[in-house]
């Protein structure tokens, strides 16, 4: 099994009882890890979380647009995930809806803002469930142990757009 390192600098709370924040800084400008979150070719080098390959990432940015993410994990195990874009303010905001492929019916309304201050970039991850059992579903999938890695890995896809 390769080694994983992670900053695990992304905080992660429960505001209510369907909620799961995530904060995390980035030492990259607001410009470049939206650049990173939405343009396909980046989305590849960073969502993966060194757990696979990401095979897809196709976004339409615009409201109303669909996006998909697929993954295909060392065993062959492929992991997709895909949504609608709901609200869109380039370099700020993005609302868009989250399916994980394998559990259709828990479908996430996630809020993504992102302010910049003094070269740092913060990024709010706000995800909205239907029920405390969705909430909870995905928190024991160990979600945050790759949501820490590819969020590490998308710094670096950040910064180096510099």
């Amino acid at each position: 099994m390769a080694t994983r390192t992670s900053s695990r600098t992304a905080v992660v709370t429960l505001p209510t009882d369907t909620q799961i924040k995530i904060v995390r800084e980035f030492h990259a400008p607001r410009p470049l890890v939206y650049k990173a979150w939405t343009t396909p070719e980046l989305i590849k080098r960073w969502w993966h979380a060194n757990r696979g390959k990401a095979t897809l990432a196709e976004v339409d940015l615009r409201v109303g647009g669909k996006w998909r993410w697929v993954m295909v994990t060392p065993d062959g195990l492929e992991v997709a995930f895909h949504g609608e874009y709901r609200e869109l303010i380039p370099n700020e905001w993005i609302v868009y809806t989250e399916v994980f492929e394998g559990a259709p019916d828990g479908e996430a309304l996630n809020t993504l803002t992102l302010t910049e201050s003094g070269g740092l970039t913060t990024a709010i991850m706000l995800m909205q469930l239907k029920s405390r059992e969705d909430r909870d579903a995905i928190l024991a999938t160990g979600m945050e142990d790759g949501m820490q890695d590819a969020l590490d890995l998308l710094e670096q896809v950040a910064a180096a757009l510099a």
